[in-house]
């Protein structure tokens, strides 16, 4: 369980950096970014909550 907190918290890091990138060049952020930013931040409480429930 805690390798896949690891794998989501590494893959929401580099999401979010290619956004900050994505800004930095000027660009909008696309509407569906913020949803997959959502997806994410989901996917690490509900491994955390279940994580917290398991122990």
């Amino acid at each position: 369980m805690l390798w896949f907190l690891i794998v989501i918290a590494v893959l929401l890091l580099g999401y979010a950096a290619a956004l900050v990138s994505f800004v930095r060049r000027g660009r909008k952020i696309p509407p569906a970014a913020y949803l997959v930013l959502a997806a994410l931040n989901g996917l690490i409480l509900a491994g955390v909550l279940a994580w917290a429930i398991a122990r």
